[in-house]
């Protein structure tokens, strides 16, 4: 009975413990990579319109140094709140840079040319990034990837001929190993894992950077200084020390 008793009470414990643990991960309190993050000093954020109002100097007050800001999706969106959080958050100590989301419908060639139209260059701006991943019912019906590497190359080649520096590739890692992976090797990746460090073959020698060059650890920060529908903020983390940083953000 006793033994009963002292089972039953440790399974109510762990399972306390397991509901306790997936709150605290779902409601952003606790994330499943912290501990591995923390050995990357460099950390950053990218925001979009649903984040809302931001504040942009209490939330450079927070551990941060660089903010990458959704620009464009597609050959003609234009996020609501671009031009807002561009300018204010040029005002700040942080490094900054514009994302464009790549959709699977339009041309390469067009999307590049809205890109360009949209995102004024400054001096001191980080490389562009543009965003592949899936989306509506994209993953259970993918595009074939070699339509997709011929219009996201003729994106990339338009972005960095405009820029003159070769535009950073935001991945998660059902789009990474679909389209990127193998095809894009040149370009600086920045990888989606939520759940785990990524560890990616390099293309160096010396091992430098793992294969990536950012890495999205959470969708699901706690940060001062937002207030929109979106109560969470991508959290990342840039791999490097300061002089390989300033490195990267002067070439």
């Amino acid at each position: 009975m006793k033994k009963r008793v002292a089972a039953g009470a440790l399974l109510s414990a762990l399972l306390l413990l397991g509901l306790g643990t997936a709150f605290a991960v779902y409601n952003g309190y606790f994330h499943v990579n912290g501990r591995a993050s923390e050995k990357y000093p460099i950390k950053g954020v990218d925001v979009s319109h649903y984040q809302g109002e931001i504040d942009w100097k209490v939330l450079s007050d927070q551990n941060i140094r660089f903010a990458y800001i959704k620009a464009t999706e597609g050959s003609s969106y234009v996020d609501d709140a671009f031009a807002d959080n561009y300018a204010q958050a040029r005002k700040t100590e942080l490094k900054v840079g514009a994302y464009h989301f790549f959709s699977f419908d339009s041309p390469g060639s067009s999307q590049a040319e809205h890109f360009i139209r949209t995102v004024e260059a400054f001096e001191g701006m980080l490389p562009s990034v543009v965003d592949v991943e899936f989306y509506g019912d994209k993953k259970e019906h993918p595009p074939d990837a070699d339509k997709v590497e011929t219009e996201l190359l003729e994106y990339l080649k338009r972005v960095e001929q405009a820029y003159d520096r070769k535009p950073v590739i935001y991945a998660t890692l059902e789009a990474w190993e679909l389209y990127i992976k193998g095809r894009f090797d040149e370009y600086p990746l920045w990888i989606r894992d939520i759940w785990k460090e990524p560890v990616l073959e390099s293309d160096s020698e010396d091992g430098v950077g793992q294969g990536w060059t950012f890495w999205q650890y959470t969708n699901r920060g706690r940060m001062k200084g937002f207030s929109g529908e979106e109560e969470f903020i991508d959290l990342n983390v840039f791999y490097g020390n300061e002089d390989q940083w300033r490195k990267f953000c002067m070439d």
